[in-house]
């Protein structure tokens, strides 16, 4: 069963997962959440630094970073995905996010097939601000958003890929494991698609909802973009297709999903 929890520091609820990543996060009333995209991968202690400087530029405390999206070198086996994240939450628990393996923040984490980056970093992250708040570019002030309550549109679903949740190695829960034929891919696409639906389902949206999907494979999807993907109302403005991989040994097929009012990109 999903369970939705709410991070009153960070002014957003959270679906609960493991302990790596939540399954996505929705602004509370009162608060938005807006996404920064780096313009070039930014290595993850370096990120770390970059992002703290940022919410200290806009005025926000730590708490309030709730997503983010990283780029690794290629798969991890089970147990270096495992160390991965434990070191990765030690920033978290450092910024008073993380705490008894309750881990609020949504994330996707992908490996590029081409031009791979030489260690894991960031590519884009997110984090709320006050719904009366206003922005420029580089986190000063600058042109309103108009209020919406604080709820429509600002959800950022974390990324999954086509193993169910559930106890034991993902090996073990994987759709297909090893299969990458047309049919298996629909059967993969199919489950990864639900699994978006029911955890936007779960904080109150749905497809109309979102401003952008992204699909992360380096397998064919063009036989399954017209009857699986946009039969479902996945892709009303199209969908950002990365050619990477999943980050863990065996998945071949992921995605994320979010609908935010406002991105931006910063040097």
């Amino acid at each position: 069963m999903t369970e939705v929890a709410t991070f009153a520091p960070g002014g957003y609820r959270y679906i609960r997962g493991r302990f790596q990543y939540s399954g996505g996060v929705a602004a509370e009333p009162g608060f938005r959440i807006e996404r920064v995209r780096f313009h070039r991968l930014v290595p993850l202690e370096a990120g770390f630094r970059r992002i703290e400087a940022h919410l200290e530029a806009a005025g926000r405390p730590m708490t309030a970073f709730c997503a983010c999206e990283l780029r690794s070198p290629g798969q991890f086996s089970e147990e270096g995905f495992v160390a991965f994240n434990r070191a990765y939450v030690q920033t978290l628990e450092r910024w008073g996010i993380f705490r008894d393996e309750e881990n609020p923040v949504a994330r996707s984490n992908v490996c590029p097939e081409a031009d791979p980056p030489a260690e894991p970093g960031f590519h884009a992250f997110c984090y709320t601000v006050a719904q009366n708040a206003t922005n420029r570019s580089d986190g000063g002030v600058g042109a309103a958003v108009p209020d919406d309550g604080g709820q429509a549109g600002t959800f950022v679903i974390a990324g999954s890929g086509e193993a169910p949740e559930g106890p034991g190695e993902y090996r073990d829960r994987i759709i297909r494991l090893g299969d990458t034929s047309p049919d298996a891919m629909v059967e993969k696409a199919r489950y990864v698609l639900g699994a978006m639906e029911s955890r936007m389902a779960a904080l109150g949206f749905g497809w109309a909802d979102a401003t952008a999907a992204q699909v992360y494979t380096v397998h064919e999807i063009h036989g399954l973009f017209g009857p699986e993907i946009v039969a479902r109302g996945a892709a009303p403005d199209g969908i950002q297709w990365t050619y990477a991989r999943p980050p863990v040994e065996g998945l071949a097929f992921e995605m994320d999903v979010r609908g935010l009012p406002l991105e931006r990109v910063i040097a």
